[in-house]
């Protein structure tokens, strides 16, 4: 699951938060933890808070769990810098996003990640999130690198489209892992040959979310499907991205008491109107 920063409120990271987070989800069932990432408000940290956070999550975790470390940007070498100067102790994986703004052809993002791996001293796991970098990094260019770069052992494909991560479970090498980006389709996704899925719902109903995506991982798509339903994931994944994420989540949270609901500009907290939709499902499911 992709974890969220949370900040006291004075915008500052709140550590005590974080740490209380961090074992809510392991105790909820979580398989691991993605810290760093999208989720976690990255673009608004600075590199000492970064490296900080990635200190203070693997201790934290004290290997409970495998932990991925978000280590992406636009600019190739200010990810290798990143891999340089982080504390990667403690982590399992990196999980790098395609570069964005800068629209990088399907050739230069096969460079990019190409150079990314060789520097690396973990696994990568690419990232594939075109409404946000403004880039697909097509299926073609995803095998190409999975085949030719022993270093790059996964994608998390947010796309949103089923074909694209369709041709790449069907022609990806023995032991690629396709995740899903987007909790709504994790369980389709699984029925169609996927590994899984790097969750945000998991960060606010761990146990309820775990209990589908666990019956998917044995097989039991049926019993997945009804669990998804009785807990009314539908409604609450949606109420998650319905004013951004991470913006749902934290809102979420914190109606939960669990942290507070400061962002870091430009992005702005949960209206109340999401405060109502996060009591009401929270209260009519029981979720958690």
């Amino acid at each position: 699951m992709a974890l969220v920063t949370p900040f006291t409120e004075k915008g500052q990271v709140d550590y005590r938060a974080l740490g209380d987070l961090i074992d809510y989800v392991i105790e909820g069932g979580v398989d691991y933890i993605v810290a760093l990432g999208t989720t976690a408000e990255t673009p608004t940290l600075y590199n000492s808070e970064r490296a900080v956070i990635a200190m203070f999550t693997a201790q934290r975790i004290g290997g409970r769990v495998p932990l991925v470390m978000g280590c992406g940007g636009n600019s190739t070498s200010e990810v290798l810098d990143q891999l340089r100067e982080f504390d990667l102790r403690g982590a399992d994986a990196v999980l790098s996003v395609t570069p964005y703004y800068n629209k990088p052809s399907q050739e230069g993002l096969y460079q990019h990640f190409k150079t990314v791996a060789e520097h690396s001293p973990l696994p990568v796991i690419l990232y594939n999130i075109p409404g946000r970098s403004g880039v697909n990094m097509t299926a073609e260019t995803t095998l190409r690198l999975a085949r030719d770069i022993e270093n790059i052992i996964g994608i998390k494909e947010a796309s949103g489209n089923l074909e694209q991560m369709q041709q790449i479970i069907d022609h990806r090498p023995e032991g690629f892992l396709v995740l899903a980006g987007d909790d709504g389709i994790a369980i389709e996704l699984m029925e169609r040959g996927g590994d899984g899925v790097i969750s945000v719902a998991a960060n606010v109903f761990p146990e309820r979310f775990m209990a589908c995506i666990d019956r998917a991982k044995r097989g039991d798509f049926e019993a997945a499907r009804a669990a998804w339903k009785e807990a009314d994931m539908d409604d609450a994944v949606a109420a998650l991205f319905a004013e951004g994420n991470p913006v749902g989540a934290k809102c979420a949270l914190s109606v939960m008491g669990k942290i507070g609901p400061t962002m870091r500009l430009p992005l702005v907290p949960g209206s109340e109107k999401l405060r109502e939709r996060f009591k009401m499902l929270i209260e009519r499911y029981d979720l958690h």
